[in-house]
Parts: C-alpha cells; structure tokens; sequence
C-alpha cells in the first residue's frame, strides 16, 4: 500500500517536474526562514515578523481568482515560464539589495508581496497539471508527493539557510534562491502539455462561472468552509515561529531553522503517506479526523515548558496541519472538470490567501500583548468548540466530500 504513494514518480514527466520543484523550494524555503529571523532579530517585534510572512500571501486573497482564470484560458506551460523567471529575477535585485546595504523591513515586505502576486497570477498553472502528468488513480499520490516535496524543503531549506547566513551572511541566502528557479524552468520546458482551454468569457465572468460551480456543489462547498475555519484558527503558527523563538524562548536562529524543520518532517511524512491514507480511510475521514486532531496538537506546541519540548510538539502539528490542508485540495482535484480545474483550485488558494494573513495579523498582535502561548492555546480552543457547534448543528455535512460527483456534461459553467 506504501507502493502506491510512490508510484507517480516512475512517470518521466512527473518526476523532472518534482525534481525541479524541489529544488527551487529548498532555495525558497532557505530565505524565508534567514529572512523570517533577520526581521524578527532586527526589529524584536512579532508584528513586523508576521507581516513578512503575510505579505506574500495577501495578493493570494485578491489575485487567486484572476490566476485561476487565466489558468483555464492561456498556455499553462507559458504561464509556468513567466512566473518562474519573474520569481528568480526578485530574488536576484533583493540580493543585490542585500549586499549593498541593509534594506529595513518595508523594503522587505515589498518584495515579499512582488513575489506573492506572481505567485498568486502563476501557481494555479502548476496546481492544474498535475492530472495531465499521471493517471487519474494516481492524481491523489501525485499530490501528496508534491505537499511532500514543498515540505521537504522547509526541511533541507532552513537547515542550509542558517549555515548559509552564518557563514556567508544574508544576501549569500537570497542569492541561491534565485539560482534555484532555474531548475524549475529546466524542468517545464520539455513538458508536453494537452490544450484544455476552454474559458471564452470575460475574465471576470469566467471567474463568476467558477464561484457558481463551487458554490452549487455540495462536496466543493463543505471543503471550502472547512479550509475557512482551519485556516483562520490554526495556520498563524506557521509565520508565527520566528517570534516563537525570538519572545517565548529568546533562542537564535539555529533554533528557528530547528522549528521550521520539525514541522517541514511532520508534513513531509504526511505528503509521502497520502496516497495510501486515503485509499484505506477515504478523504471524508482524513478531513474530520486532522480538523479534530489538530487543535490538541497546538495546545501541546504552545504548551511546551522548553523548545526542547516544542520541537517534536511542532512535528506533530506540521503532519496533521498538512493532512488537512491536503485533504481540500484532493477534493478539489477529484470534484472539478478539467475546464474548469484553475478556478476552482483558485478558491482554495484564495482561502489560504485572505484567511492566513488575517488570522495570522490577529494572533501575532495579541500575542504582542498577552504572549503568543496563550494565544495559540486559545485559538486552538476556538476551533474545537466551532467543531462541536458543527457537529450538533449539522451533523452529517463532511459526507458530501465523498458522494457520486454530478453529471457534468449539461452544465452551464462547461457549456461557456
């Protein structure tokens, strides 16, 4: 059963697309974690530290629907191209910032959000070729590998990021991550993809026609509310770990690489076991049950009594968190047509987009002013009893996620 999670990197193209990636998130990962810890050292504040993080993620909440569309209506292999060449090029002006001076915190955050509206304009392309390099028994191994392979970059990332700026300073860091875009452009290049283009409407009709299929159907539904709520209650850790470090323990950055690592192997095992996951338990049960386990894992993180303690705490989080991040996107994948596959995998990112930087903004500014353990507690707090309240109030409404998927073949939204 292990096999079968597997299996999807015996295909030729799947694997030059993996390979790449994983080089250029190692490169990605290596400056979030220097830059998450040079902001949050340089200025002592949660609140500068996780608008770094955030800011990469709010063009997400507004560029999301626009990158979905022209995923469904241009060349997806062009728009890889043109993202990744864009993304490569900040890197390399921040670098040549770095070395020649030492660029504060807005300077910073400006090209953390450049590099999130490319992200948010391109990497619905990405998202949607998935099922055109594997078959579809394999799409849900496919994408496991891939949470996998972004993940273990926040594993190697990190780790290489801290010797990287130890020894050769911050702009060495920044530099090889824009090298590292190159093997992603190595890696499309080759590609042949199929022509699904079937968007002709206005763009901001197109977009309207993707909302209405999401929201008329029911499994797409109940996914995009529940990633709502994970969202907004449970993801502020992540940004949230280099002002962890800095104001809960007053540890360096070996330790914030430390965190970043032990939460990157807890997702990385669940990216490698996804496949089989959900062909012995099924998506609904892998939704509820890392939606459930989840809040208990947060309160064991903020918690801990030593980083000692919140390392393998945070493990432990990385791997639920992922699994039911990973659950949504199996369900949008398995649920939309491919005309309309950029859409609706758009509004998940969207989610991602508008409700981490929220939820994120909202933890680290109270947690500026009452302590960030008590604030990670509490919010874990909140998502149970809003699961409890689920639960009694509609009990049954994750069943949706795994009934018969409609007959698509008359619908207006593939009729357009």
């Amino acid at each position: 059963m292990v096999a079968a999670s597997f299996a999807p990197l015996l295909r030729r193209p799947y694997r030059r697309v993996w390979t790449g990636n994983f080089v250029s998130n190692a490169g990605t990962w290596m400056q979030t974690a220097a830059l998450g810890y040079y902001v949050a050292e340089s200025t002592e504040s949660a609140t500068w530290a996780a608008l770094i993080a955030a800011a990469e993620f709010v063009p997400t909440a507004v560029l999301a629907p626009f990158g979905g569309a022209l995923a469904d209506r241009l060349s997806r292999k062009r728009l890889l191209l043109i993202g990744c060449a864009l993304q490569g090029a900040l890197a390399a002006i921040l670098t040549v910032l770095m070395a020649s001076g030492a660029p504060g915190p807005g300077v910073i955050a400006s090209f953390a959000l450049g590099n999130g509206i490319v992200w948010a304009l391109a990497f619905p392309a990405m998202q949607t070729i998935l099922p055109d390099l594997v078959p579809p028994e394999e799409l849900t191994a496919a994408i496991g590998l891939s949470s996998a392979n972004w993940n273990l970059g926040r594993v190697l990332g990190p780790a290489l990021g801290a010797i990287v700026y130890s020894v050769a300073g911050i702009e060495w860091v920044v530099g090889v991550n824009a090298v590292s875009f190159f093997a992603v452009f190595v890696a499309i290049v080759p590609l042949r993809l199929p022509d699904v283009r079937g968007a002709v409407e206005p763009v901001l009709a197109s977009i309207r026609t993707g909302w209405r299929f999401v929201r008329d159907e029911p499994g797409l539904r109940v996914s995009v509310q529940a990633m709502v709520l994970n969202t907004l209650c449970c993801a502020a850790f992540i940004g949230l770990i280099p002002a962890v470090v800095v104001k809960v323990y007053g540890e360096s950055k070996g330790w914030n690489s430390a965190l970043i690592t032990a939460q990157g192997l807890g997702a990385v095992v669940t990216g490698f076991m996804l496949g089989s996951v959900v062909e012995r338990l099924g998506v609904r049960r892998l939704m509820v049950g890392s939606m459930v386990a989840l809040p208990g894992a947060l309160i064991a993180y903020g918690a801990a009594p030593s980083i000692w303690l919140a390392v393998p705490a945070l493990f432990v989080v990385g791997l639920v968190y992922f699994a039911a991040l990973q659950s949504f996107t199996t369900i949008a994948q398995r649920r939309s047509p491919a005309e309309l596959r950029g859409r609706v995998l758009s509004i998940n990112n969207l989610v991602l987009g508008a409700c981490y930087p929220i939820g994120l903004q909202v933890q680290a500014a109270l947690g500026d002013a009452f302590g960030l353990r008590p604030v990670t507690i509490g919010a874990a707090l909140v998502m149970w009893v809003a699961l409890v309240a689920i639960r009694l109030r509609r009990p049954g409404i994750s069943a949706a996620v795994e009934s018969p998927t409609p007959d698509l073949s008359g619908s207006p939204a593939l009729a357009r």
